[in-house]
């Protein structure tokens, strides 16, 4: 997909998928070696397969990588589409083993701006996916890419994207002010002054702070499975299912999942106990 802001498909051509057996295979070698969980990524995850010999979707690589490696404990999403998820998706949520947070490739929460970027989706298709997750799995949690001054955007379209993140009740935010890269039909938009586009980046991000640290707050007294990731001065530090980062008051072998009340925050971190 060419986005008119990005010279990546210039530098990387069309996607390609690898085939799901070697997905598969792979998966099995990573969960032989004592691996808990695996991170499926790509630049554009949720076009997989389209240029493979069956076609294979997406959801249907995940369905085949829950039933046919069993052993993998968690199995999680890295940036994904709202524009190319099939009706398959919905079903999947009832799987425990897919985590519940979902990174959305959003970019822009104004309808003009996102047809200028020629992104395939609508706020209101991307405030409905949201909310229809929830309906099937109310602890999910959402995370976005935006871009802050996309050449053209006034006040009130940099508005429509604020709201948008209360919206899709997002707490993970990747926040990139626009940037032109040369030859991509953006840079020949009318452009949004530097400072402007400095300065909306700057608000995009404290908003995402605040919808960060107002999530952490609701999360104590939850619980939650906690992969420990690493060690450090008698702590262990990891991710939660939602991928907050969680630090436990004790030394748990890096790699173990454990189950985990939150008693606490600390900055940007869940303070948790073992269970």
């Amino acid at each position: 997909h060419r986005c008119t802001f990005c010279i990546i498909p210039f530098g990387r051509g069309n996607n390609r998928s690898v085939p799901a057996g070697e997905i598969v295979e792979r998966i099995k070698k990573i969960v032989g070696n004592g691996y808990k969980e695996v991170v499926l990524t790509g630049v554009d995850i949720t076009d997989y397969g389209k240029d493979l010999p069956a076609q294979p979707t997406f959801s249907n690589l995940i369905k085949r990588i829950i039933k046919l490696v069993p052993d993998l404990e968690q199995l999680r999403l890295s940036s994904i589409d709202c524009a190319e998820i099939d009706v398959e998706f919905w079903d999947l949520l009832s799987e425990k083993k897919l985590m519940p947070h979902f990174h959305i490739s959003l970019q822009a929460g104004n309808n003009l701006i996102l047809k200028r970027m020629k992104r395939r989706h609508s706020r209101e298709m991307a405030i409905d996916f949201c909310n229809k997750v929830l309906s099937k799995r109310k602890e999910a949690t959402f995370g976005a890419d935006f871009i802050a001054g996309f050449p053209t955007e006034t006040n009130e379209m940099f508005r429509d994207t604020l709201d948008l993140v209360d919206e899709c009740h997002l707490t993970h935010l990747h926040v990139f002010p626009y940037s032109v890269r040369e030859n991509t039909p953006a840079a020949r938009m009318p452009q949004v002054d530097k400072s402007v586009i400095k300065d909306r980046a700057n608000v995009l991000r404290q908003k995402g702070i605040e919808k960060f640290k107002e999530h952490l707050t609701t999360k104590v007294g939850e619980k939650n499975l906690i992969l420990i990731e690493k060690n450090h001065n008698q702590r262990s530090i990891g991710k939660d299912q939602n991928f907050f980062n969680v630090i436990l008051d004790e030394k748990i072998r890096e790699g173990d999942i454990v189950p985990c009340i939150y008693v606490g925050v600390n900055n940007d971190m869940l303070i948790a106990k073992r269970i």
